[in-house]
């Protein structure tokens, strides 16, 4: 029998109270595609339902709680991050802001404002990906964690998000006309992930990687 129409049989459990007391509560369960309810008839006692309202109050507040110590943990990686990166700025003797934010499941560090910063970029953003890597080993040192945080530095990787976006938005439109598979230049894991997300969007094609470092590359083809 399918499990979507699978039904359990409903069950009487009597539960009798104090000295003879004759108050019953009927408590029927249905077992449907695997979930489970259970319904507590009128003749259940006002502390019985109030049990039941606290169970629920209490696991909704168990999964907000979650969700603020999973976002105060991602603010305390950024914060140990921008000290680190605040002492190299120093030693460096480069001028730059440091701004903290929290995106999905990751911490966000931007420096920005100085003249000298694109040297921290570097070609390609080789010198941004290897700070990135430090920053991450210094957060990893100090909660025991590893970290995913995202390293930007003068608005590089913001500017290569946009570009990347549109050169993947373009070459969908191109197979979609053409028929033809396209393949673009290599990239490294972080841009390739932007222009699968940028194909991803446009109906009637598909896109994959293929290759091996540092030559993969995403390659478009018609679905």
């Amino acid at each position: 029998m399918p499990a979507d129409t699978e039904e359990a049989t409903s069950t009487d459990n009597t539960v009798s109270a104090g000295d003879g007391a004759s108050e019953v509560v009927a408590v029927e369960t249905d077992k449907v595609g695997g979930d489970e309810q259970v319904e507590i008839s009128e003749g259940a006692s006002d502390s019985e339902k109030e049990t039941r309202d606290v169970d629920v109050d209490a696991e909704g507040s168990d999964q907000d709680d979650s969700d603020e110590d999973s976002e105060d943990y991602l603010v305390e990686e950024g914060e140990i991050a921008g000290d680190y990166l605040e002492q190299l700025l120093d030693v460096l003797d480069f001028d730059g802001d440091i701004d903290l934010d929290v995106e999905g499941d990751r911490a966000i560090v931007s420096i920005d404002g100085g003249d000298d910063l694109t040297k921290l970029v570097g070609r390609k953003g080789e010198v941004l990906d290897a700070l990135q890597e430090l920053t991450r080993l210094a957060v990893q040192q100090s909660t025991g964690e590893r970290s995913k945080l995202m390293l930007d530095v003068a608005g590089w990787r913001a500017n290569r998000r946009s570009e990347l976006g549109a050169l993947g938005v373009d070459a969908a439109r191109r197979v979609l006309e053409s028929g033809e598979r396209e393949e673009l230049a290599p990239m490294t894991p972080f841009e390739r992930k932007i222009v699968h997300d940028a194909v991803a969007k446009i109906d009637g094609v598909d896109s994959e990687s293929t290759g091996v470092e540092p030559s993969r590359r995403v390659v478009v083809v018609k679905s």
